[in-house]
């Protein structure tokens, strides 16, 4: 029986204060074997969050069938409104937790990130500097890869191909890239002439961003989302699921891939190392909220995402044809053919 009138039926979902959106699943079922440091590598992860975002940050945790401990963990935090929402669930697969976490909130950036990432000072500011300077940017990642640049990118080719504005320059933090190698158990992930030099975009006032993004951490337009997404994934990890539902929506609507010229974020990976600890305190809290970046709609036909996605990069990408548009845009020649 019911008895009277919800005072909430018929009204309008408000938006809150939040225009930033952060999804983190976690998957953490024992500390064992390959699991042995990840409590503590999330940890670091969620602290670096915590004092990274500023207060308009809405963290989403997707608990993908942890153990009773980080569980526990976790609902403490959501307690101590440390986290604005935490969805539980059995061990789905990460994407599959990823599409979980996007419903239910509406916001205009959305950063889906692992929960081995150690956020670093200025990463949304940085991020929100490429969106503000480049209008067809619809996914920024905070870490620059040199090796970015033919994965779902032949859009900005064909956009820029003539134009001095897409260029070869100096990488901004070696460093960086160094460190990236060495959490993913790759020393030589990187050759010499990826550390000296990546393809990037200029803007108008001068901001550069780099081509290409990848997906460990990255903001996307909430547009990109508002499409048809599946509503699940087969894989729990890898396959073809990330680009179903993190790469491909924002190329088909015409978006460009970027990521930061400089390093905003560090891979922790799966094993617990001095310098975190001590690159941890030099995060400190960032009290004073941002601003959203204006973002403008963009519609992109079919048409436009078979040429410049599936013709356009399988003429580009050729390698006899790539190394002489490399060298075009300012790599030497004899790098040109094995970059």
């Amino acid at each position: 029986m019911r008895v009277g009138f919800n005072p909430h039926k018929d009204k309008i979902q408000e938006t809150g204060d939040y225009f930033h959106q952060v999804i983190l699943p976690v998957y953490i079922p024992s500390f064992e074997g390959y699991f042995k440091d990840s409590f503590e590598i999330l940890k670091l992860c969620l602290e670096s969050l915590f004092q990274s975002s500023h207060k308009k940050t809405y963290i989403t945790i997707v608990n993908n069938g942890s153990c009773k401990e980080v569980t526990v963990y976790l609902e403490r935090l959501l307690s101590e409104n440390k986290i604005q929402e935490l969805i539980n669930t059995t061990n789905i697969g990460k994407i599959n937790a990823v599409l979980k976490g996007l419903a239910g909130v509406r916001v205009p950036l959305i950063t889906i990130s692992d929960a081995d990432v150690m956020f670093l000072i200025g990463w949304q500011e940085a991020t929100y500097n490429v969106f503000r300077s480049f209008p067809k940017a619809g996914v920024v990642c905070p870490t620059p890869s040199s090796k970015s640049y033919k994965t779902f990118t032949s859009n900005i080719y064909w956009d820029l191909f003539w134009s001095k504005k897409l260029r070869f320059t100096p990488v901004k933090n070696r460093a960086a890239l160094e460190a990236f190698a060495h959490s993913i158990g790759n020393e030589e992930f990187y050759k010499e002439y990826h550390l000296k030099q990546f393809l990037t975009v200029s803007s108008n006032e001068g901001t550069k961003a780099v081509v290409g993004a990848g997906h460990f951490i990255a903001t996307y337009r909430e547009e990109v989302f508002a499409g048809k997404l599946p509503k699940f994934t087969r894989y729990r990890l890898g396959g073809t699921s990330e680009q179903e539902v993190l790469d491909l929506p924002s190329v088909k609507r015409g978006f460009w891939r970027l990521s930061t010229e400089d390093n905003y974020a560090c891979h922790l990976g799966n094993v617990v190392e001095p310098w975190m600890k001590e690159k941890l305190l030099s995060v400190k809290k960032n009290a004073t909220p941002s601003e959203a970046p204006a973002l403008l709609e963009r519609k992109a036909s079919r048409l436009e995402y078979y040429l410049k996605i599936k013709l356009f990069a399988k003429i580009i990408f050729a390698k006899k044809i790539l190394s002489k548009i490399l060298w075009m845009k300012g790599l030497p020649k004899d790098v040109s053919g094995k970059y």
